[in-house]
C-alpha cells in the first residue's frame, strides 16, 4: 500500500536504525504541498513521512475556520488516494500538539482510528505527537501515559518530546535559557520509567539538543548531537538493554550542517522534521516566476496579461517541482534515497 499499515511502518523505522539513516518528515498545509513531498520522495527512491500541524490542518479545513480535525482527515483522505499513483510508500503523521490542542486536533483524529480500527480497518495516521514541552516533566509523562495505551490499540505510535525546542512553530513559542534546549539522562530516565521501552506501546522521543524551530543565524545556538549519543548510553546503562535503545527524532533542524545531521543519525535519530526549507523552497520559486512573468501575471497599464502565466497550476508546478528538488536534498542528507521498500 502505498500509505504504510502499521507494520510497515514499524518496518521502516526498524530498517533506518538497522541501516544508519533516518526518514524526513515533510510537514505540509495544502494538495499542492503534498504533491511535492510524494514527486521528490519518488524522484529520490525513498520512503518518507507526512506530516500536518496545528496550523497546517487549520488551513487545510479552510484558513476562515477553525476545524483542525477535520482539516487533518481531509490531509490524510487526500494522501491515502493521490499516493496510489507514486511507487514509493509513505507515513502519515500529527506533528506537535501541545497541551491547549490536544481536545480539538489529537484527541478527536485517536477517536476516529479507534472506529476505523474496530470495524477492521487500518488506523488513519501512523503516528501522533504530543507535545508536551511546555508543560513539567511529570505532567508530560502523565499524558503520554494516557494516549500510549489508546495508540498501542490501534497499533499506532506515540511521539514525545523531552526538552524544550526553541523558536517557533505554529505560533507554538518556546523562551527561556539556553540550558532548557538540552535534553537531560535524567529528564529520559524519568520518561522511560513512566512509558517504558516498547513493552507498553511504542514511541519515539524528540530529544533536544540545541534544536530551534525555523531559521537561525549560526553560532546563535549550539547544536550538540553527541548529546544524544550520551543519552543512549546512559539509558542503555541504567535499564540494561543493548545499545542505542531510543528511537529518535530531530526537530528543529533547518540550517543544520550535513556533519551535524550525520551525528545525530549516528546516536539513533530515525525521523527528522522538515519544513522551514521546504516552505522557502516553494516560496522562492512562486516569487521568481513571478519577477519574470510581471507582465502575464499583472495587467499592466490596462493590458490583458498573459491567462497561461496567472493560472495557478503554472507556478504553481514550478513550486512543487522546487519542493520536490528541497525533498530529494534531505532523502540524500539522511541516507534514506534509494532504499525505498516499494
Amino acid at each position: 500500500m502505498p500509505v504504510a499499515t502499521p507494520e510497515q511502518y514499524a518496518e521502516m523505522l526498524d530498517r533506518a536504525k538497522a541501516g544508519g539513516f533516518a526518514y524526513p518528515a515533510f510537514n505540509v498545509s495544502s494538495s499542492q504541498t503534498v504533491n511535492a513531498v510524494l514527486q521528490g520522495l519518488t524522484e529520490a527512491g525513498s520512503d518518507g513521512i507526512i506530516q500536518v500541524t496545528t496550523g497546517g490542518a487549520d488551513y487545510f479545513a479552510g484558513h476562515t475556520v477553525k476545524a483542525r480535525a477535520t482539516g487533518a482527515l481531509a490531509f490524510a483522505k487526500f494522501v491515502h488516494e493521490v499516493a496510489k499513483s507514486y511507487p514509493i510508500t509513505v507515513a502519515l503523521h500529527t506533528d506537535h500538539c501541545p497541551k491547549p490542542a490536544l481536545e480539538d486536533f489529537v484527541l478527536p483524529l485517536i477517536a476516529a482510528s479507534e472506529e476505523v480500527v474496530a470495524d477492521g480497518g487500518q488506523p488513519i495516521f501512523q503516528s501522533h505527537m504530543w507535545d508536551g514541552s511546555a508543560v513539567p516533566l511529570g505532567e508530560n509523562i502523565e499524558i503520554a501515559q494516557e494516549l500510549l495505551p489508546r495508540l498501542k490499540a490501534i497499533n499506532a505510535i506515540l511521539e514525545v518530546e523531552i526538552g524544550v525546542v526553541g523558536g517557533e512553530e505554529d505560533g507554538v513559542r518556546h523562551e527561556g535559557s539556553n540550558d532548557a534546549l538540552y535534553t537531560t539522562v535524567a529528564d529520559v530516565t524519568a520518561a522511560v520509567e513512566g512509558l517504558g521501552l516498547g513493552e507498553q506501546g511504542r514511541w519515539i522521543a524528540a530529544l533536544t539538543f540545541g534544536n530551534v524551530h525555523g531559521v537561525y543565524a549560526p553560532g546563535n545556538v549550539k547544536l550538540r548531537p553527541d548529546l544524544l549519543g550520551e543519552i543512549q548510553e546512559g539509558i542503555a546503562a541504567k535499564f540494561g538493554t543493548g545499545p542505542k535503545p531510543l528511537d529518535l527524532v530531530f526537530h528543529g533542524g533547518s540550517g543544520s550542517t550535513d556533519a551535524e545531521i550525520a551525528t545525530a543519525v549516528r546516536n539513533g535519530v530515525i525521523k527528522m522534521n522538515i519544513d522551514t526549507d521546504t516552505q522557502y523552497a516553494f516560496t522562492r520559486a512562486v516569487a521568481g516566476f513571478m519577477f519574470s512573468n510581471y507582465d502575464g501575471v499583472l495587467k499592466v497599464d490596462g493590458s490583458v496579461g498573459n491567462k497561461k502565466a496567472y493560472d495557478p497550476r503554472a507556478w504553481g508546478k514550478v513550486a512543487e517541482s522546487a519542493m520536490a528538488a528541497r525533498v530529494v536534498q534531505s532523502t540524500q542528507q539522511l541516507g534514506s534515497a534509494g532504499k525505498s521498500q516499494s
